[in-house]
């Protein structure tokens, strides 16, 4: 009968973090090793993979490890992995000819995997974490790297009693922190807002860097520990012309280990000109650690004008109008498109397009009254719409256009959560109604719009990571 060690015992046999050992077993490179009802089982006499081994230099490092913070459903995450499925117009191949895309049927592609895998989560939200665990654990993430706590519980927890809780060998660290108080549509308290970082409404006398308008604060806490060659946040466009709150938070980022991170200044990326049926625009800032940088990136990423080959940022691959059209570009995607092949609640078997929200019409005067346009762009997908999801489609008397469907008996109702998902990118196979699995709890409709809304779309996230990935050597050499 073979013999079996735990992951914690043979990460102190072989001198690393208990954390690189189950990333070690989930890339299949430790023979033998097996899961049995969530805990890693591994051969006794184990052998460390060749890579591992002291007096080898390796020329590439082929997996890269990505520490996701703020993570939600994983929407970021699920673009960095890459090897989901989006709508064939989404996808600008004649612009993209080196990814391999491989056609699934006349509507869909399939975009290739990426060399980032995710070795930590969180959120605060434990619906947010069910949907990830459910979706992320059937494509082989561990699903306990997801941690259900407050970044800032979890830095004080590494910092104050000195347990590892943030891996080692990170390579780039994500976060898109919340975007509430910095939105159009919300109070725009910025950093003075009144909720912590556990969502909670917090005294007026607690340490205003807690609050949810300083998260991004921890974040750079969290770069401060795991010194990764890159960090990526994401927020709302409306931060941009929040007094000079991107100015603050581009320094406050660039002074992390003692100003040993390049920022490079900060772009709003509008996710239709992306291939994303939706207008939804956000801010998203970058760093780079100097120390890891070559000597020429360094150069060219400090310039004031970067030259086109470093630029981090990816190319637009659509257009919103032809007068406005770059060579190469094609046309933005349609809510029609988005909506390809879907049946309506009545008529199909996906949970996710049964449901939708039953509120009533209020009026134009209200928001999330209107229909979406089919052959435009969707409005940006909201978390916090208490019931007033856009309506896919009205009722003629209040002011419904798609009088061919009504006079078919297709009946006035607002978008689903399938149609939501569709809008954000998410492919079909991830599921957002769950029912409560060990664990984690269960996600009705209501709480599977909100995360969704609150989602990077990963077809737009997949364009950052692929343009990263394309330049990793470029900015790092072999490292």
């Amino acid at each position: 009968m073979e013999k079996y060690i735990s992951v914690i015992e043979l990460a102190e046999r072989w001198n690393v973090s208990p954390r690189r050992i189950q990333v070690l077993c989930n890339e299949n490179r430790i023979i033998g090793a097996k899961k049995q009802s969530g805990v890693w089982l591994i051969p006794y006499e184990a052998k460390k993979p060749e890579k591992m081994k002291s007096g080898i230099k390796k020329e590439k490092k082929e997996t890269l490890n990505v520490l996701s913070l703020f993570s939600g459903c994983g929407g970021m995450d699920l673009g960095f992995e890459g090897g989901f499925s989006v709508l064939k117009q989404s996808v600008n191949i004649d612009l993209h000819k080196e990814w391999k895309i491989k056609r699934e049927n006349s509507n869909w592609v399939k975009l290739p995997k990426n060399r980032f895998h995710t070795v930590f989560a969180n959120d605060i939200k434990p619906e947010a974490k069910a949907a990830w665990c459910n979706y992320f654990g059937n494509r082989g993430v561990d699903e306990t790297c997801y941690y259900l706590d407050s970044i800032v519980d979890l830095v004080k927890l590494q910092k104050e009693n000195k347990i590892n809780i943030f891996p080692t060998d990170i390579d780039i660290v994500t976060g898109g922190f919340p975007c509430q108080d910095f939105s159009v549509s919300g109070k725009r308290m910025g950093f003075e807002s009144d909720k912590g970082h556990n969502g909670k409404k917090i005294d007026v006398n607690a340490p205003t860097v807690e609050n949810r308008g300083h998260l991004y604060m921890w974040m750079r806490e969290v770069v401060a520990i795991t010194k990764p060659k890159i960090f990526i946040a994401e927020n709302v466009k409306g931060l941009t012309n929040l007094n000079d709150a991107k100015q603050i938070i581009e320094k406050d980022f660039s002074t992390v280990c003692n100003g040993g991170y390049l920022v490079v200044p900060a772009r709003i990326l509008n996710a239709a000109r992306y291939g994303v049926p939706q207008g939804r625009e956000r801010v998203i800032f970058l760093g780079f650690k100097k120390d890891d940088l070559t000597k020429q990136a360094l150069e060219k990423l400090s310039a004031t004008q970067i030259d086109p080959d470093y630029d981090p940022y990816p190319l637009p691959t659509h257009y919103l109008d032809r007068a406005n059209k770059k060579e190469g570009e094609i046309p933005f995607v349609t809510v029609k498109q988005a909506f390809a092949e879907l049946q309506e609640p009545d008529n199909t078997r996906d949970v996710s397009q049964q449901k939708y929200s039953k509120a009533k019409y209020m009026g134009k005067h209200c928001q999330g009254q209107q229909e979406v346009k089919l052959d435009g762009i969707a409005p940006t997908i909201r978390s916090e719409h208490h019931g007033n999801i856009e309506f896919r489609r009205l009722a003629e008397e209040h002011g419904g256009e798609y009088m061919e469907e009504l006079k078919a008996g297709m009946k006035e109702r607002r978008l689903t959560i399938r149609e939501c998902a569709r809008i954000q990118t998410f492919p079909d196979d991830y599921e957002f109604i769950i029912p409560r699995k060990r664990e984690n709890v269960s996600v009705s409709a209501s709480e599977a719009y909100k995360i969704i809304g609150n989602a990077v779309p990963p077809l737009l996230a997949y364009h950052i990571a692929k343009r990263i990935e394309d330049n990793w050597e470029k900015y790092f050499g072999g490292k």
